[in-house]
């Protein structure tokens, strides 16, 4: 699960319906209306509703005042801008009006969750202290801003949300945390037959494939599920353009994982359910899937990386590099710099190890930037594939482009890692207890949303 947002954020997100308000005058003269069949419930219409309904009021389902009361706290514009921002400001696609109206629509529902994870903590005398919501600030700031809040200050400000915005995402994030740490951990059991079955079947999968996903999944039932797939299209769509995956997870997965991210860490096949683990056989290292149908809800997958059950992972090999590269002129026409390209792709080509490097690239006034300590996970998907295909001495094909310069690498050492030995027992166990708490913490959220009060204005 890239990271250009601060936080961990764990949002469980429905549908909410919108309650609606206003009084109704009916005249007091008795006036002739056609007559109406009485719809009669059946299985595909529980409601017995009609086919004609007539609404009274004026009601525009496309445009919806984005504000709230939650047991009596108060959600306002503001407050939906100011987490709107954090979204944006972490993806590099622009976003249509159309798209921002749906994300203001989900950033409510979140913030409603939000609030409800907070009373609800409140309520358990559980509260989150604020010492404890400045500490995760402060630790943010420095993961981010080398130690320096005033940045992260102003960082917030100009993309229009605010230090309080986000303090109170980590207010409500570390309530739902004390939440699931008293109400659902407490009650969740995994035997230690059930942890040495699993390590004993990864013991036998040695040498297969395992995945490294991310998942944003959202919920459906068969009244919603068409409104639910158009959403989950839509999410795609962005990701396609370049948004965050890893910020759209933790905005609209309602997996416990949100908070990672949507980060599944390593999983095998087996460990997926059918359909998820048919897409993830087909997928490659950096591709995106989805949205795929699955009991619940719908998926949609990020394959982040791939190894091999219980054996040495190639990512993980720590690679010496050396980068040559070369720049273009202002001004420089299309002809000019595919020729430049074309001779600097033979230079490369004729290079018969490191050590002829420095000497060649002076020649042809080439830039060589050394690393001997970088760890093949750290490079792009594409790239990384094909440097750890060559053999020592090898270069990679040139890449790049006119504005920023063609480069290419050659691989001058190796150091593989040591095959990887199986889990650890207690990490096996964690793995399973937080399957079950995310599944208990669904339904926990969902009955907070029942029993709450809520008034859109």
């Amino acid at each position: 699960m890239s990271v250009k947002l601060f936080s961990k954020a764990l949002f469980a997100r429905t549908g909410t319906a919108l309650a609606v308000a206003g009084m109704i005058g009916l005249a007091l003269t008795p006036v002739a209306a056609p007559a109406q069949t009485v719809a009669v419930p059946t299985a595909d219409n529980p409601f017995g509703l009609p086919e004609d309904i007539t609404l009274f009021g004026k009601a525009d389902p496309d445009r919806r005042t984005a504000t709230a009361i939650v047991n009596g706290f108060v959600i306002t514009g503001t407050d939906i801008d100011m987490r709107v921002a954090l979204v944006t400001a972490a993806s590099d696609a622009a976003i249509s009006e159309e798209e921002m109206l749906r994300l203001r629509v989900q950033v409510l529902r979140n913030l409603i969750d939000e609030t409800l994870k907070i009373q609800a903590a409140a309520a358990a005398e559980m509260e989150v202290k604020r010492e404890e919501v400045e500490q995760t600030y402060q630790q943010l700031a420095a993961q981010n801003f080398g130690s320096d809040p005033k940045k992260m200050d102003e960082y917030l400000v100009s993309i229009g949300s605010s230090p309080a915005s986000l303090k109170r995402q980590i207010e409500g994030e570390a309530a739902w945390e004390n939440l699931l740490r008293r109400n659902i951990m407490p009650f969740v059991n995994v035997s230690a037959e059930e942890v040495n079955d699993s390590l004993k079947r990864m013991n036998e999968a040695k040498g297969t494939d395992e995945y490294r996903l991310g998942e944003i999944f959202l919920s459906a039932t068969s009244e919603n599920r068409a409104a639910v797939l158009a959403n989950a299209q839509q999410i795609v769509q962005q990701l396609q353009q370049g948004g965050s995956f890893v910020a759209y997870a933790r905005q609209y997965s309602e997996a416990t994982t949100a908070v990672v991210g949507g980060d599944l860490g390593w999983v095998r096949l087996g460990q997926l359910p059918p359909q998820l683990a048919a897409a993830a056989r087909t997928m490659s290292a950096g591709q995106l899937q989805g949205p795929i149908e699955i009991p619940g809800g719908f998926s949609i997958l990020y394959l982040i990386n791939k190894r091999q059950v219980l054996m040495a992972d190639p990512n993980e090999a720590v690679l010496n590099l050396k980068q040559i590269s070369i720049m273009f002129p202002a001004g420089v026409t299309q002809a000019q710099a595919e020729a430049k390209v074309s001779e600097f792709g033979n230079f490369a080509d004729s290079l018969r190890g490191c050590a002829d490097v420095e000497a060649g690239a002076a020649k042809i006034g080439a830039e060589v930037v050394t690393n001997d300590q970088i760890k093949a996970e750290v490079l792009p998907p594409q790239l990384r594939d094909i440097i750890l295909n060559l053999q020592i001495g090898q270069t990679t094909p040139p890449f790049g482009n006119i504005q920023e310069g063609v480069r290419v690498f050659m691989l001058c050492g190796r150091d593989d890692p040591k095959d990887a030995g199986a889990p650890t027992f207690a990490a096996v166990m964690d793995q399973l207890e937080e399957e079950r708490v995310n599944k208990r913490a669904q339904r926990f959220l969902r009955d907070l949303r029942n029993d709450a009060y809520i008034e859109y204005n």
